[in-house]
């Protein structure tokens, strides 16, 4: 009886370890995440605000080993504050209960997470905490997806080589920003002609690192242009209005369904990007116009020095 006593006040990472199954899952714990939330069915706590602890433990269905060191193929843990940003920011709720039920069935849409608990308490209702634990696991059957109905729908900006060294690139970027959309800069490859190779694959990924070559040097002509080549950094930077630049190699490497191997144009490469994210439109100055079929997105084709279009 004192174990059960002890486990049922225990911090949520004990009880996860004590419910672990044979073999353990791995975890991941995010605890002590206090935030300002106006909460409580009570009309005393009805326009005012509280401060909220969030302990949130997941049980992940992969080994640490087998990330290797991976960002993409691990549970991240913004995946747990954007759960929690997500239920916070859909409704007002009155109680603790139905706002960790919200968060974890957020966490669990997530294709590697097998089992959260959450828990949240109260700190300013008394001299103690008042608060709630949920356990939930992964429903069977679920859909297991990558984009959340939430997902941000960025603009994706092709440049070419001619249009990375427009003299107005800046004032373009301060447009960009201001539309309000999250944006990705994809790049063509430089003017100089890459090496040549005598196999498939290996022109491949020389045709990639051309194209990051140009991502690097777009990069350094704006100091908010940050080369990213993972989806997880992707996802993040649209979601913290960072601008990025893609570096392909990566996800078009890694990608299960990803462009056929024999896919290493640029703007071809850019147009499978905007379809993985379901951009809301592609703008593509200097990308030849029959380089690639626009495919249930929006395509505007400009030339490489052209004024960025109003309505953007």
């Amino acid at each position: 009886m004192k174990n059960e006593i002890t486990l049922a006040f225990g911090h949520p990472s004990e009880r996860a370890k004590a419910l672990a199954g044979d073999p353990p899952r791995d975890r991941i714990a995010m605890t002590d995440h206090r935030r300002e939330v106006e909460i409580g069915a009570f009309q005393a706590e009805r326009g005012v605000t509280q401060t909220v602890q969030f302990d949130v433990v997941v049980e992940v269905a992969t080994r640490a080993e087998q990330a290797v060191d991976d960002v993409d193929r691990i549970l991240s843990y913004d995946t747990i504050v954007e759960a929690i940003d997500a239920a916070l920011a859909a409704e007002r709720v009155n109680l603790l209960e139905t706002l960790a039920a919200r968060i974890a069935d957020r966490i669990l849409t997530h294709p590697l997470a097998a089992r959260c608990i959450v828990r949240i308490g109260k700190l300013d209702r008394g001299p103690y905490v008042l608060g709630v634990e949920i356990l939930r696991n992964a429903p069977e059957g679920r859909k297991r997806v990558f984009l959340p109905d939430d997902a941000p729908h960025p603009r994706i900006v092709f440049l070419s080589a001619s249009a990375i060294a427009r003299p107005d690139l800046s004032a373009m970027l301060d447009q960009l920003e201001a539309a309000g959309a999250p944006v990705i800069l994809c790049v063509g490859r430089p003017e100089t002609p890459a090496p040549r190779a005598m196999h498939l694959m290996p022109q491949r990924r020389i045709d990639l690192l051309a194209i990051e070559q140009a991502a690097w040097v777009l990069a350094s002509r704006d100091g908010r242009c940050v080369v990213v080549d993972s989806r997880t950094e992707l996802d993040w930077a649209m979601r913290h209005g960072q601008i990025s630049v893609w570096a392909p190699s990566k996800l078009v490497l890694d990608a299960h369904d990803g462009p056929a191997a024999s896919v290493t144009e640029p703007f071809a490469l850019a147009m499978w990007l905007a379809q993985a994210f379901e951009a809301r439109e592609v703008l593509a100055f200097g990308a030849a116009a029959d380089a690639a079929p626009s495919v249930g997105v929006s395509v505007r084709h400009l030339g490489p020095l052209a004024p960025l279009p109003p309505q953007a």
